[in-house]
């Protein structure tokens, strides 16, 4: 059955955006009387008929609803400097989104490479994984902050900042609870520098490592995600 989104639902009737529309009517050939499915990204899941077909307003009636649909009894959120290669930033939302994640946030470090993103495309890959995963919560994606400025202003129950440089680091498998809040920072090609972890620790942040492997950026903001959801099955 093909999933469409549609976000802020209320109501009966809902209508899909052009987009969505002209792929339900014109490329899925669609009609009225096809059963459809929907979600909303806030945890509403939907079953509906298409009661008008056209091709830049599809009207849907809603048959049935599941709120909170899937919810899970904690949250991650990850603050990852973007790639200079902006493919690779976009791969990590989309995998991590199907793995499962809360909140993302884009930062801006000493050693980024990136520092502007366009949040209307990356908005369009998460909406497109969230779909593929059949997820009924789309992530937050927050717009870029400078890291001195955001960690000062973060509250969850654990935090973690993984980095390259030596020293006795504790695996995220091994300290990550079920059940738990997390928060973890992921530096950018050239890493943190000394300054940003210091600055995190005393801000409460414990840093950790995500195996012997050196892990290109993207890499370790998805090995991070799913280590998470993994202590959480």
């Amino acid at each position: 059955m093909q999933l469409f989104y549609v976000p802020n639902i209320s109501g009966a009737e809902v209508i899909l955006d052009e987009t969505e529309s002209k792929h339900a009517v014109k490329v899925l050939r669609l009609f009225e009387g096809n059963k459809v499915q929907v979600i909303d990204g806030n945890g509403g899941f939907y079953e509906a008929v298409i009661s008008d077909a056209h091709p830049k307003k599809c009207k849907l009636l809603i048959t049935n609803s599941i709120q909170e649909f899937e919810k899970r009894n904690f949250k991650l959120h990850i603050a990852i400097a973007p790639t200079k290669n902006i493919d690779r930033f976009e791969w990590f939302l989309e995998k991590c989104t199907e793995i499962g994640i809360d909140e993302i946030t884009p930062l801006l470090t000493e050693h980024s490479e990136r520092k502007i993103i366009k949040p209307e495309r990356l908005e369009k890959i998460l909406v497109a994984a969230m779909k593929q995963s059949l997820k009924a919560y789309l992530p937050k994606l927050n717009q870029i902050k400078p890291f001195n400025e955001f960690i000062t202003n973060t509250k969850y129950q654990k935090k973690y900042i993984a980095h390259c440089y030596e020293g006795h680091k504790t695996h995220l498998k091994d300290l990550v609870k079920k059940g738990e809040d997390t928060l973890i920072l992921i530096g950018p090609e050239g890493d943190f520098n000394q300054m940003e972890i210091d600055l995190a620790i005393e801000n409460g942040f414990t840093e950790i490592s995500l195996g012997t492997a050196r892990l290109r950026t993207e890499t370790a903001g998805v090995v991070a995600c799913n280590i998470v959801n993994l202590a959480n099955e």
